[in-house]
C-alpha cells in the first residue's frame, strides 16, 4: 500500500483569525461559505468518516446509459515524459494555505471575482515548496489537480510554478463530486494506474484509489518541531515511487 505521510514536520505558518475569531464569529457563515465556493472542500477529521470501500461511480450518458468511451482528463503524454510516472499534486494546503483575512506575510495575493464583488486572496506558500516543485518537475511528469475553481487556483499556479513542472492543471470541473465531497478519480486521467501516484493532505479527494496516494499533512495542523527538508520529502517520494514499476 503507498499511503505514506510525506512529512512528519513543518514549519508552521501563523494563523492570523486566532485573535479575532472569537469577536468575529457573526460573519463566520458568510467568510465560510465564500471559502467553500472557491476553494476545494476539506476537512481535517474528513477521514474518520470515509468508507473504506468506495468505488468511482459509472459515467452516466444523458440518456441513462453508462459511457463506453470517455475521453481522458490528460492530453498525450509528451515525448519528454515517455517512462515517467504520472504525479497528481494538491494546490490548498498541501503546497499553499490561502485565505480571504489579511495576512502581512503573504507570498501572493491574488484578485478573485465571486457573484460580481473582487475579493483579495492571501496566499502562503509551504515551506521549501520552491525546490520540491524543480526537483519534482525533473523526475516526474507532474500534473496539478486540485478540486478548487480555475479562477483562483490557475493564477496561483502560474506564480507558484516557475520551471513549468506542471505538464497540465486540472480543476474542480475535473473532479467527481462523490457523496459531498470532489473525488479525483485517477481512472478518468488516461494514464496508467499502476504507474500514477496523487499527493494530497485530504484523504476523501483520493478516496476511489487509497494505494496510489501519498498523503501529505494539512499545512494548518502541523506542529513546527523543525524544518521540512526537500530532500528529504523527495527522498520518501521517490522510495514509494518505485514501488509502482
Amino acid at each position: 500500500m503507498l499511503v505514506n505521510v510525506l512529512s512528519e514536520t513543518d514549519a508552521q505558518i501563523p494563523d492570523s483569525s486566532s485573535s479575532s475569531s472569537k469577536k468575529k464569529r457573526k460573519n463566520k457563515p458568510q467568510s465560510r461559505g465564500l471559502f467553500h465556493s472557491l476553494f476545494c472542500c476539506f476537512c481535517p477529521d474528513e477521514s474518520d468518516h470515509i468508507p473504506a470501500n468506495s468505488k468511482p461511480p459509472p459515467l452516466v450518458e444523458e440518456n441513462g446509459s453508462v459511457s463506453k468511451a470517455v475521453k481522458p482528463l490528460l492530453p498525450q503524454i509528451k515525448s519528454q515524459d515517455v517512462g515517467k510516472i504520472c504525479v497528481l499534486i494538491d494546490l490548498d494546503e498541501t503546497l499553499v494555505h490561502s485565505s480571504f483575512k489579511p495576512v502581512n506575510n503573504a507570498d501572493f495575493i491574488i484578485p478573485v471575482e465571486i457573484d460580481g464583488t473582487v475579493h483579495q486572496v492571501y496566499v502562503l506558500k509551504r515551506p521549501h515548496v520552491d525546490e520540491f516543485l524543480q526537483r519534482m518537475g525533473e523526475l516526474f511528469e507532474c500534473v496539478l489537480f486540485t478540486a478548487s475553481l480555475a479562477k483562483y487556483a490557475d493564477p496561483v499556479s502560474d506564480l507558484l510554478d516557475k520551471w513549468g513542472a506542471f505538464r497540465s492543471r486540472l480543476f474542480r470541473e475535473s473532479c467527481v463530486f462523490h457523496r459531498g465531497n470532489y473525488v479525483k478519480d485517477l481512472s478518468r486521467l488516461g494514464r496508467d494506474l499502476k504507474k500514477s501516484i496523487i499527493i494530497d493532505n485530504s484523504p476523501a479527494s483520493y478516496i476511489f484509489h487509497p494505494d496510489n496516494a501519498l498523503w501529505s499533512f494539512h499545512i494548518k495542523h502541523v506542529a513546527s518541531e523543525r524544518h521540512w527538508r526537500q530532500v528529504a520529502f523527495t527522498a520518501k517520494v521517490s522510495i514509494n515511487l518505485k514501488r509502482c514499476h
